[in-house]
């Protein structure tokens, strides 16, 4: 509950349901009832929130478009004494939304930030998705182009920890697709519509469930893609091939560089020899 004794107020960050509305908090409740105003990404989703909790709480806007304005304006409540909360449309704020900014003007001001714990789609997919939850890698929303997918996924290659991503159903299978060519035959779990009545989990290769959703036509729902990390041997390959880029494009000569991988990495000859032909466009 907001500290009526403190000189400023507090920016407390409320995690909100991801789906089921019953999913809130009984803290986070008391604390959406009792603060001055409620920041939200979208207000009308807050509403709908806020009536079924019987919350009367004023809301107002912050979101990408109005974030540094908004900013400024929220500070100086919490400099004046107000109490604050930041709620995203669902799960815990700043995991992929705006807040970031507002936070770091609290914490610079002095002003007292804390975080009410709650529903997130990252750990709530990690949990049941039968991959490895430790470690895991939260990447976010993937780049809406096939190239910047694409070379997202180039860089993950040698990523050993769960990787979570989060997919508009439209561009989905496009994105599976472009993982499959990127990372190779990995396995997944595929978290659509989580705590809502539709709530389903995909699992197999990446190659199964896109076989999968190309059954269903159109794909539809909240999407939460987990996918398993490199093998300790695709993570080898991968940081021999860095190796090999890094030492041939410093000049080093080919056969020095051939023996690099082979002592350090453990490659083949004949797979150094290849590396190294390959990267050097031969």
């Amino acid at each position: 509950m907001p500290d009526p004794t403190a000189a400023s107020g507090t920016l407390y960050l409320v995690a909100v349901p991801i789906g089921n509305p019953d999913d809130l908090t009984i803290r986070a409740r008391l604390v959406l009832g009792s603060v001055a105003v409620v920041a939200a990404e979208d207000t009308r989703h807050f509403a709908t929130l806020a009536r079924h909790h019987g919350i009367g709480t004023r809301a107002v806007s912050y979101h990408d478009h109005n974030e540094e304005p908004r900013t400024r304006e929220l500070l100086g409540r919490l400099q004046d004494g107000d109490d604050v909360a930041l709620v995203s449309d669902a799960g815990t704020p700043l995991v992929s939304d705006p807040g970031y900014r507002l936070v770091r003007a609290a914490i610079d001001a002095g002003i007292e930030v804390t975080s009410l714990p709650g529903a997130s789609a990252v750990t709530t997919a990690l949990a049941a998705s039968g991959l490895p939850p430790h470690p895991f890698r939260f990447i976010g929303f993937l780049p809406r182009g096939a190239a910047g997918r694409r070379a997202t996924f180039e860089t993950l290659r040698a990523e050993q920890a769960t990787m979570i991503a989060f997919e508009a159903p439209h561009r989905l299978i496009a994105a599976m697709r472009d993982a499959a060519a990127a990372l190779g035959e990995r396995p997944v779990c595929l978290a659509r519509n989580l705590t809502k009545p539709h709530e389903r989990y995909q699992r197999g290769t990446l190659v199964e469930v896109i076989a999968q959703l190309e059954a269903e036509g159109e794909v539809r729902g909240e999407c939460t893609l987990l996918i398993g990390g490199a093998t300790g041997r695709v993570a080898a390959g991968a940081d021999a091939e860095a190796d090999a880029r890094l030492l041939l494009g410093g000049g080093a000569p080919a056969r020095a560089v051939q023996e690099l991988l082979v002592a350090r990495h453990g490659l083949p000859k004949r797979d150094a020899y290849a590396l190294v032909l390959r990267l050097q466009g031969r």
